[in-house]
């Protein structure tokens, strides 16, 4: 495998709403466990290479990632941005990573907790709220994700999130808003402000759980509708009875029907946004 080496817009009042959402999170990933999922452990549909890669720096320190490719045709392979849940970039992210390989895209996953892991929910919810604090530096960060997939000549690049990473592909879509090509949200916290999503210029999957106590309804319902009223290309689906989490890579609320549907959803999503178009 060959390895090589903005526009800003206005976050206060969802940084105050996701600074919430993260207690909330806690108490809903109280008796969780970073165990791994299907979504995690399923074999990538062809062969794949992986490998630990440095995408930038911030300050003078690396940020590592793991990068996966297809064996076959990875010098013309779209980009994905893979971002991690709010455990960080363990081992299960990095198998959800070969499996997007597997599908044919050169998938880099950032470690926006910069080599810090969580393997209880007390240290996730201390690492999620230091993120949150530190906001600016996690823009940087996914921005230089981005570089380094488009300094790869990856045609078209997407993103995409699970819970805690799903707030953060939905905030890359906003940082990056005529350069990411597709955004792709799982259960993350929402904006639902016209103005910010008016920006917004790809077509946007998301997957929620109709009994997730993190994501209102409500929210859900609104984003969908301004994004429509907008004349935005969005594609939002609830699925009956699935919690919080349902299709993470690691964790305990796996519904298997759930979350295998939103996988074809998601592979079906990317090839349409970044494999066909022209």
């Amino acid at each position: 495998m060959k390895i090589l080496p903005i526009l800003l817009v206005g976050f206060a009042s969802w940084s105050v709403a996701a600074e919430d959402t993260v207690d909330a999170m806690a108490q809903a990933h109280a008796d969780d466990e970073p165990v791994a999922t299907p979504v995690a452990t399923l074999s990538p549909a062809q062969p794949i290479l992986g490998a630990p890669v440095e995408y930038g720096a911030i300050d003078g320190t690396p940020l590592t990632g793991y990068l996966a490719v297809p064996e076959q045709g990875a010098d013309t392979a779209p980009g994905i941005i893979v971002i991690h849940e709010w455990w960080g970039l363990n081992d299960n992210i990095r198998g959800v990573t070969e499996r997007l390989a597997g599908e044919g895209y050169r998938a880099l996953a950032v470690d926006l907790y910069r080599g810090e892991l969580a393997e209880d929910p007390k240290t996730a919810m201390k690492l999620s709220r230091g993120l949150q604090q530190q906001a600016e530096q996690a823009n940087d960060n996914l921005r230089q994700a981005y570089d380094y997939l488009a300094a790869q000549q990856a045609p078209r690049i997407g993103v995409i999130g699970w819970c805690r990473g799903g707030h953060w592909s939905l905030r890359t879509a906003l940082l990056l808003p005529d350069q990411v090509d597709a955004a792709v949200i799982y259960y993350g916290s929402l904006v639902t402000d016209r103005d910010e999503l008016a920006t917004l210029q790809m077509p946007i999957l998301g997957n929620f759980g109709e009994a997730d106590p993190l994501i209102p309804l409500d929210d859900i319902a609104t984003f969908e509708q301004t994004l429509r009223e907008l004349d935005k290309d969005v594609d939002v689906k609830i699925y009956p009875n699935a919690q919080h989490a349902f299709s993470n890579p690691s964790g305990t609320a796996y519904n298997a029907a759930a979350a295998t549907d939103a996988w074809g959803r998601t592979t079906i999503f990317f090839a349409r946004h970044l494999q066909q178009a022209e």
